[in-house]
């Protein structure tokens, strides 16, 4: 799948960032039909981000689950090894496209910053509710996953425009100097809403009653909040996470929606709703 505006040799030379194009499947794009195909850290039991060690992690494994990630898998989705540990299973990648439908409606474009294998991009571009979608990931292979996975689940080629890059890259330009942009990528901040689901790591991640969003790595809160603070924004993160820091981006007067999102009775992550301008401290 492409882009509405396909990258080409003159665009890269003429502009900072461009659409990424169709990128074509390499061999880290992986479809494993069996669990004899999936390598041992993935088969066996390894602490999933996004599912609680305490009940998750005995219980299933990630090949196993691949149809709460993918309920369409078997036609043929594909991931990296590395994808596996960060994608936001189908149902609540669902449940967030839908909080978002009554959203503001003057904001009509949503910049999905870590899209990964796609499943959130792909939840927003059926959810109807987006007039266009700026979807980013750094690793090409992973993108071109997400691309194959998106061409399956039937979205609009012309609904997404996939970026191979570095999100922050993207939107330290889009608002300093959107004019060395690609057309295609340049867009009124007024009316862009970001979605980030970032890595998450850092000490006592796993392990804390509440975690701590200033160590979280390889991007803290602080980080994330000062890339996007222009925009409204919403942060998909630990479902431990501290909720006195998520309140410290509040702006005067208001209050930030937080949601916990669970499958099977048990909470998966939560999601913080920012509005733009809101001042971090």
């Amino acid at each position: 799948m492409g882009s509405a505006t396909p990258h080409d040799d003159a665009a890269s030379e003429v502009f900072a960032i461009c659409p990424a194009g169709e990128l074509p499947l390499t061999d880290e794009c992986r479809h494993y039909e069996g669990k004899h195909e999936v390598p041992w850290d993935i088969q066996k039991f390894v602490i999933n981000d996004l599912y609680p060690s305490d009940l998750w992690l005995t219980l299933f494994r990630y090949f196993s689950q691949r149809y709460s990630i993918f309920s369409w898998y078997d036609e043929g989705v594909c991931l990296t090894d590395d994808a596996w540990f960060g994608v936001t299973p189908e149902p609540v990648a669902n449940a967030i496209a839908a909080d978002l439908q009554d959203s503001d409606p003057s904001k009509t474009v949503l910049i999905d910053a870590f899209a990964g294998a796609g499943g959130n991009t792909i939840a927003f571009a059926l959810s109807g509710r987006w007039h266009h979608i700026i979807a980013i990931e750094r690793d090409a292979s992973t993108l071109a996953c997400a691309q194959n996975n998106a061409r399956i689940y039937g979205v609009d080629p012309a609904m997404v425009t996939w970026v191979h890059g570095d999100s922050f890259d993207y939107l330290h330009t889009l608002v300093n100097r959107p004019e060395t942009l690609h057309p295609a990528l340049r867009l009124d901040i007024a009316a862009t809403v970001v979605f980030a689901s970032p890595p998450w790591g850092g000490p006592g991640y796993r392990s804390d009653e509440i975690f701590d969003l200033r160590t979280m790595q390889p991007y803290n809160l602080e980080q994330l909040h000062g890339a996007y603070h222009l925009m409204d924004h919403v942060l998909f993160l630990p479902r431990t996470s501290d909720i006195r820091q998520i309140a410290g981006l509040a702006p005067e007067g208001r209050k930030i929606p937080v949601v916990q999102y669970c499958m099977q009775g048990a909470s998966k992550a939560m999601a913080a709703f920012i509005p733009a301008k809101a001042t971090f401290r």
